[in-house]
């Protein structure tokens, strides 16, 4: 059997995503690289050329003035991944785009439109919003509840896939001497009426290259990892340590299966960073003084961001961590908020304790020179923790020994693949070309079909 292979991808997070303060400050990173498209294209050719499967675009759409910088001003992921588009050839372009208020023609057609762009690379991060706040910008006075969230979620997911569908893989045969555009018989219309969505279709866009794009999920709660369970492929998280990403990958199989899914067609990508130097004691001394330098008062303030950005500086700061009403972060991170809550209570901490323990908890299990963080690597992907790592990068340190001298450490042992494999992302993943439902009945009908006619004779 072929040897199981890791694959990497990276998170462009321009100026510094959450806990990352002091990002823009380091002088080789521009401090508008949020915003500049050219900044995120160097990147990407970077990572292609270092073979890597993709980059991850994050997105949310609500800010206060305590956002982590890269939050404050950047750019929308399908418009920022089509320009990537056509200067890269082959890694995959991660876009996150939420189900909770988008509708799910509109999100069909825009994800498919990337997939002609880039020729088959195309993948949609799902979220359903943690950030309870978006409902203000799209005309709503509350944020959806879990339940309503997660069901617009799956609805919504299964909606885009019955309009990528809509056309069969050879519905425009384009044949100039037979004057045939297009064959009417195959396409067909959704008319889809369920729950939260009616949608008729058919898409106005047809089949695209990698059949349907790449379905990433990412979610921690119940809901979340019920949803990636049902149409994840690829499942973002962050685990701290081996053990828990063990069980996590485990649990998400698992999940899968009893569902009906092959369990190796679901990867399990937690995001990593990487803290690297030269040696062990300098990568550990780096880490200190980035931790060192974190702010208190920005990570007081992005401590509110779980809870529904409930704002933590009205409370003293020695006395216990306060005794949240269940309600304040319902509907926002509610598994964050629950997770924070539970650690102040089992160890009894005081507000600013559990601050400086969120603080501590971006502290990385992969510290140290290329040779060790590669070790580690390899070490959780052989243990069965994850199928891919999506890489954390800071400063341009980071992404020059990550890429240039830990991933070839890892290429060298056989762990990562030598080079692309396919055109397409799925193709690079591993993951099949779903089979379009319309052409997959033609072909149950026409396998019938003999059988009918004995019967008719007998």
């Amino acid at each position: 059997m072929e040897q199981r292979k890791l694959r990497v991808g990276t998170v462009l997070m321009g100026v510094g995503g959450p806990g990352q303060h002091n990002t823009w400050l380091d002088p080789e990173i521009p401090t508008d690289a949020s915003v500049d498209i050219w900044w995120y294209i160097a990147r990407a050719q970077e990572a292609e050329a270092a073979k890597l499967d993709f980059i991850f675009i994050a997105d949310s759409q609500f800010i206060t003035a305590d956002s982590p910088n890269h939050y404050l001003s950047r750019l929308e992921p399908l418009t920022l991944l089509s320009a990537v588009a056509v200067h890269t050839r082959h890694i995959g372009l991660v876009g996150t785009l939420t189900t909770s208020y988008n509708e799910p023609f509109n999100l069909a057609r825009r994800l498919a439109s990337l997939d002609h762009i880039s020729g088959g690379r195309a993948a949609w991060n799902v979220v359903t919003s943690g950030d309870a706040g978006t409902a203000g910008n799209y005309s709503r006075d509350e944020h959806y509840d879990y339940e309503t969230r997660y069901g617009r979620g799956l609805e919504s997911v299964r909606v885009a896939q019955g309009l990528w569908d809509s056309d069969e893989p050879d519905a425009f045969p384009r044949d100039t001497e037979r004057g045939v555009f297009f064959d009417r018989t195959k396409q067909h219309a959704l008319n889809h009426k369920g729950e939260f969505f009616s949608v008729a279709g058919p898409l106005n866009l047809e089949r695209m290259p990698q059949g349907q794009p790449v379905i990433f999920q990412a979610g921690d709660s119940p809901e979340g990892r019920e949803l990636g369970a049902e149409i994840g492929e690829v499942i973002f998280t962050f685990q701290p340590t081996i053990e828990a990403a063990i069980a996590f990958r485990t649990e998400m199989r698992e999940r899968a299966e009893r569902k009906g899914r092959n369990p190796d067609h679901i990867l399990i990508a937690p995001g990593i960073s990487a803290i690297l130097a030269e040696s062990d004691e300098q990568a550990r001394a780096r880490q200190d003084a980035i931790f060192g330098a974190k702010s208190f008062d920005r990570a007081l303030a992005e401590l509110g961001r779980p809870f529904g950005w409930h704002d933590f500086s009205q409370y003293e700061l020695d006395a216990p961590f306060p005794d949240l009403p269940d309600e304040i972060g319902s509907n926002s991170f509610r598994s964050h908020a629950g997770a924070i809550k539970k650690l102040a209570r089992d160890n009894k901490l005081t507000l600013r304790e559990v601050v400086q323990a969120q603080i501590d908890s971006g502290r990385s299990p992969f510290v140290g020179s290329p040779q060790t963080v590669a070790d580690q690597i390899q070490k959780w992907f052989e243990a069965g923790a994850f199928d891919a790592v999506n890489f954390f990068g800071t400063t341009p340190q980071d992404y020059e020994l990550f890429l240039g001298v830990v991933v070839p450490i890892l290429r060298e042992r056989g762990v990562v693949r030598s080079d692309y494999m396919a055109k397409t992302l799925r193709g690079n993943l591993g993951l099949p070309i779903p089979e379009n439902r319309y052409t997959a009945a033609r072909g149950r009908s026409v396998d019938r079909a003999p059988d009918a006619e004995m019967a008719a004779i007998h």
